[in-house]
């Protein structure tokens, strides 16, 4: 007879609730998991990373469309959008098997299907009619000390913008279109808007990337958003700001959006297809938290800095919990709550050191305070910054835009913040995020030895350049 109580039981087999699973089984919990549809949630299968493979495959056509550069030769370049999205798919489905083994391999049981939460410690689980991975448990009902949420978050939809999967699409439909639209309207311009922009982009679609506010990827420092922004349009991008689409009409050749460009202009934008991305909203509906009174503010539950709710035994994780909404995120909040289940002496999670990345090109990357910030709360700082243009290894990989940027309090040496835009910033960002936990001073990061020729040296000189002692510009 199959196991129906257990130490833990998370519901979402995403980022967060997976990590969470596999740390609370190494703990000694007996941990059960919930998912409904797919193992390794949106991130693995419909976000994080078939986004990447689509943007390598788009990056290696938008080289090949300019092989002069590197002193080669190349004819009839062209693409397969059909294999382009089949190999996304495949990295995707990959992926999730690999959680499956993970999860089998840590002993966790996976119960397949929808997950509501009847009782403090108590959920009944509705049969899904996905196909459910080889020896999961089944519908019924199961009990568990600690029940963990981590049911992530989902597109947000703005009224008179509904996606309807044909015209109008949600990150769903443009991470597997059935073909190239020619010309493109994205509203939104984070991370989600900004990677769809420049894939679409490279591949050949023509596209308008419209934004509310003054700055396209509004939550980066102004000056990684300006650069981003000069860049788009180079590549051909229009980009609108201060802008707000108000109506959107659907025709037999696609999309006519009216956009308010402010001070009383009005313009109209004809494009095939309309990629929504304005955002996402937390998956708190529907399985019963409003019948135990959990706290639930703006469409967040409200959790401390270990992911416990208002409710004795409830906790909440990943987008559910706030944000910064970002799978590592999400992986780390479960940790921290596992482990204080288990009753570990640990920090509270500590949000300002979390990095974000957009994988666009250029490449954006950043964690803590940007300066504007960092000013408007009173500090004195010191500014450094290295343009990608006076390092090597940035020349000779033909990538030489963008900059590092980095921010100090100006009486203690503490990094505050980091900023970066250029050829693979994604990957060194993870340099300062260790500097700020280790609570590096610009002394010791002056006198750190950085390897020759790398794209880090570009990090080591906006350090140096901070405290005008700068040596390659």
């Amino acid at each position: 007879m199959a196991e129906t109580s257990f130490d833990v039981i998370i519901i979402g087999a995403g980022p967060g609730g997976y990590v969470a699973a596999i740390r609370a089984a190494q703990l000694g919990l007996k941990t059960a998991i919930v998912e409904r549809s797919h193992l390794g949630g949106i991130c693995l299968n419909w976000g994080c990373i078939p986004t990447k493979a689509l943007l390598r495959s788009a990056e290696i056509y938008g080289h090949l469309q300019h092989p002069d550069r590197f002193g080669l030769t190349a004819e009839k370049v062209g693409f397969d959008m059909g294999a382009v999205v089949e190999r996304s798919r495949k990295v995707a489905a990959q992926l999730s098997k690999g959680v499956d083994g993970l999860l089998k391999k840590n002993r966790v049981p996976v119960i397949w299907g929808s997950a509501t939460i009847t009782a403090p410690g108590a959920i009944t689980v509705a049969a899904s009619e996905a196909p459910a991975p080889r020896g999961a448990l089944g519908a019924g009902e199961y009990t568990a000390k600690h029940i963990i949420v981590a049911t992530g978050a989902r597109p947000r939809v703005l009224p008179g913008m509904e996606p309807d999967g044909d015209r109008i699409w949600t990150y769903f439909e443009a991470m597997a279109p059935k073909e190239m639209p020619k010309s493109l309207l994205v509203v939104g311009s984070g991370a989600i808007g900004s990677e769809f922009a420049s894939f679409y982009r490279t591949m050949g679609a023509e596209v308008t990337l419209v934004e509310v506010l003054p700055n396209i990827l509004p939550v980066e420092d102004e000056e990684v958003s300006a650069t981003v922004r000069k860049q788009f349009q180079k590549q051909g991008i229009r980009v609108l700001t201060g802008a707000r689409v108000t109506k959107v009409e659907k025709g037999a050749g696609g999309v006519t959006a009216t956009i308010d460009l402010g001070e009383g202009k009005t313009e109209t934008v004809t494009a095939e297809r309309l990629i929504s991305a304005v955002g996402v909203v937390g998956n708190v509906e529907g399985f019963g938290l409003d019948r135990l009174g959990v706290k639930i503010e703006r469409g967040v539950i409200v959790t401390d800095g270990l992911g416990r709710t208002n409710v004795p035994g409830l906790y909440a994780i990943g987008d559910v919990a706030g944000g910064p909404l970002l799978a590592h995120k999400a992986e780390h909040e479960g940790v921290l709550c596992v482990e204080a289940i288990a009753g570990r002496d640990i920090h509270p999670l500590d949000r300002s050191r979390i990095p974000g990345c957009t994988y666009c090109s250029p490449q954006v990357a950043s964690v803590g305070l940007t300066e504007a910030k960092a000013k408007a709360e009173g500090r004195e700082v010191k500014v450094g910054r290295f343009p990608f243009v006076g390092n090597g290894k940035a020349i000779a990989l033909g990538e030489p835009d963008g900059f590092v940027k980095t921010i100090f309090d100006a009486k203690t040496g503490q990094l505050l913040g980091a900023h970066m835009v250029g050829p693979e910033v994604t990957e060194l960002i993870q340099g300062f995020v260790i500097a700020m936990n280790l609570e590096t001073t610009e002394e010791d990061l002056i006198h750190a030895v950085f390897p020759h020729p790398t794209l880090s040296e570009a990090m080591h000189e906006s350090v140096l350049s901070a405290y005008g002692r700068v040596i390659h510009i």
